[in-house]
């Protein structure tokens, strides 16, 4: 008998992969967490039977959301993650020794543990860096108390908006984050995916609400094979730094660091996006 694992991307489209075996299967207070490993992608991981993150493809979505920001300012000494349960994002970060910390805002220690026992290949720098600071708290009430300018970069590293990620797609919390954010302050968040209408539909809701927050928000995309679509879109908001034309090229390329999907070409080529995704930001925009 074979055993597949199935991700219901919309009523009509299915992901499957061919699974070895199950590792881990444990509900918390917020979600059903799973780890599965398989020939093709290795282990992996899912909440609520969504893909998060796994071996084979994880590097693209890690490089993306963290390189992207520091390569504009690598400057950046204070960092908050908001989520990033498997810490892909607090490994890449902790390549920077410019970066003096880095908090982590994770609301389901459910995540970290199972990420530490079962996923070393994101989660070891956790208890490895000293300068990474984890507290299992809901990210919302984190950014509503935190003080003024406290940060030079927010990585909002969510699940989709449903569940306990909903609130991280809200006003209230993107108004907090842009308070929170020192004078040259960046936030970048995963934007989910043009692709299919569910999808979409929250990431153009996400780009109106931070665009009439931010005065600069542009978006950029990566392709991630096992996420719905296998095109993902994130977004770069900042209160003065322009993705492109104040990215650091040199600066950042002479930090020597080693990725499997990130460079400083991609960088660019990254906000470069298809037609109709231009005129669906268009549309959110116009819409405010």
């Amino acid at each position: 008998m074979e055993f597949w694992y199935t991700e219901e991307w919309t009523e009509n489209v299915r992901f499957s992969i061919k699974v070895d075996q199950q590792l881990y299967s444990k509900k918390s207070d917020f979600q059903q967490v799973d780890i599965f490993e398989s020939q093709e992608l290795g282990k992996f991981l899912t909440l609520d039977g969504l893909m998060m993150v796994n071996e084979k493809d994880e590097f693209v979505y890690h490089d993306c959301i963290v390189h992207t920001p520091m390569c504009v300012n690598p400057n950046i000494k204070n960092v908050l993650i908001i989520g990033g349960g498997d810490g892909g994002t607090a490994r890449e970060l902790s390549r920077y020794s410019s970066i003096e910390k880095i908090d982590m805002v994770e609301i389901d220690e459910l995540v970290v543990r199972a990420s530490q026992e079962f996923l070393p290949i994101t989660a070891s720098k956790l208890e490895e860096d000293s300068r990474i600071y984890l507290y299992f708290e809901d990210g919302v009430a984190w950014v509503a108390n935190a003080k003024d300018e406290t940060y030079d970069l927010i990585i909002v590293d969510s699940t989709d908006p449903i569940g306990p990620g909903e609130g991280l797609f809200s006003t209230e919390f993107y108004q907090n984050c842009y308070r929170i954010l020192s004078k040259d302050g960046i936030l970048v968040n995963q934007n989910e995916s043009p692709y299919f209408a569910h999808n979409a539909r929250e990431m153009k809701r996400a780009h109106e609400k931070i665009n009439r927050i931010f005065p600069i928000a542009k978006v950029y995309q990566a392709h991630i094979p096992t996420y719905p679509s296998g095109h993902w879109l994130f977004g770069f908001a900042s209160k003065t730094f322009d993705p492109i034309k104040d990215a650091k090229v040199d600066e950042w390329n002479a930090l020597g660091l080693k990725t499997k999907y990130y460079n400083t070409d991609i960088h660019v080529g990254s906000f470069m996006l298809p037609t109709f995704v231009k005129e669906m930001l268009e549309d959110a925009k116009s819409s405010k």
